[in-house]
């Protein structure tokens, strides 16, 4: 699965999507998503990767909970057979809260 795929994927959740950032002076209201590829893993055989699974980081960010939205977005990574584990965070300095979804793709 290439990363446009992802985001096409993260897109159907309807809010503004970016890999990594959004521009300087182009941050949307929240909800937004960001997304970013941190590592991938690797299954080895015959001292070659046969196998990559990329790993997808992708933040919900809301300025307020959201239980809705989450769920929705959980169907669709469901419907699309992705693995995800789920952690949230408060970001005072922000006023944001970050629902982080590690995808494995």
């Amino acid at each position: 699965m290439t990363l446009t795929t992802v985001k096409t994927i993260l897109e159907e959740l309807g809010v503004p999507v970016a890999y990594d950032h959004f521009a300087e002076g182009e941050s949307p209201e929240p909800p937004f998503l960001i997304f970013t590829n941190p590592s991938a893993e690797s299954f080895g055989a015959d001292n070659i990767v046969y196998v990559g699974f990329p790993e997808i980081n992708a933040e919900l960010y809301t300025d307020r909970k959201q239980p809705e939205l989450e769920a929705t977005f959980e169907r669709i990574l469901t419907r699309h057979e992705i693995f995800y584990l789920k952690t949230e965070t408060w970001i005072a300095s922000e006023k944001l809260y970050e629902v982080l979804y590690e995808l494995t793709i």
